[in-house]
């Protein structure tokens, strides 16, 4: 007979019940605060400010930046994953850890030294403005800060992938006569797909929410380089708090139904691969 041996941790009740009580506390609580105070205006009043021409440019700022960002960082971040994993090369160690210098510095601090390197006079943007190219206070500039902070997100969900990826696969592959390009878009490519999605969520939702990063290089004008959560700031500055909560409302909403899309896409991608 073997001896029932006791749980590490407690039973399943108690657990969840940690598990509700700590997600309340710092998410739906919090939330429900942000609802409850875009609620305190009219309808009317919550229509006009939510769709007014200054948040609306915000809104397709903010989204486009984010999507171009997250694209970039999805294609590079993924030869940056590959070449890692794959293969071995002088300095690998320390290419490796700078890849998460985004988590590890201040946002701000990123602000400043991307405005030091792409400003008018910074160490790239002087030979860029001659040439018409303006990358501060610009999208561009905007673009270039959300891939700086985006990139860690998709490198370090694809190593993982890479790691376990089956390398019998692509022998087989290789051996019943497919060349490089079918091998990777045929075996490779799908079996990366879930971890590139992921990554790619993660990039474009962390990049919608950027703050610190962004206020230095992109100048704060209104209709040409202001996002969204620089207007919201701009109106908690002004003390129009119900203002600011019913932009962010509307940014909550259509980021969670972005996402929400995009974990359908990743289980369907997962489903086909798994019949495959």
């Amino acid at each position: 007979m073997t001896k029932n041996r006791k749980a590490a941790l407690p039973g399943f009740g108690l657990t969840m019940g940690y598990t509700l009580l700590y997600l309340s506390l710092i998410v739906l609580i919090p939330l429900i605060a942000l609802f409850l105070k875009a609620a305190t205006m009219d309808f009317s009043e919550f229509y006009q400010t939510v769709t007014s021409k200054r948040v609306l440019a915000a809104y397709r700022l903010t989204f486009g930046a984010s999507l171009i960002a997250a694209l970039i960082n999805t294609f590079f971040g993924a030869i940056v994953a590959w070449s890692i994993v794959r293969y071995r090369f002088f300095g690998r160690r320390f290419l490796d850890a700078i890849i998460d210098l985004p988590f590890a510095m201040p946002t701000a601090v990123s602000g400043i030294a991307l405005m030091a390197i792409y400003a008018r006079t910074g160490l790239i943007g002087k030979y860029l403005e001659p040439l018409g190219i303006k990358t501060a206070i610009s999208p561009l500039g905007i673009v270039i800060a959300l891939t700086f902070i985006g990139l860690p997100f998709v490198v370090r969900t694809l190593q993982p992938a890479l790691e376990e990826l089956d390398g019998e696969s692509e022998q087989a592959a290789a051996s019943l006569g497919a060349n490089r390009l079918q091998t990777f878009f045929r075996v490779i490519v799908p079996s990366l797909l879930p971890s590139l999605l992921t990554g790619f969520t993660l990039a474009f939702a962390r990049a919608l929410g950027e703050y610190g990063s962004v206020i230095y290089i992109a100048g704060n004008i209104p209709m040409k380089t202001e996002i969204a959560s620089l207007l919201i700031v701009s109106k908690l500055d002004t003390s129009d708090v119900p203002g600011a909560a019913a932009i962010a409302v509307v940014m909550l909403m259509a980021t969670f139904l972005i996402l929400l899309l995009v974990q359908g896409i990743q289980w369907w991608s997962q489903r086909i691969t798994g019949r495959n």
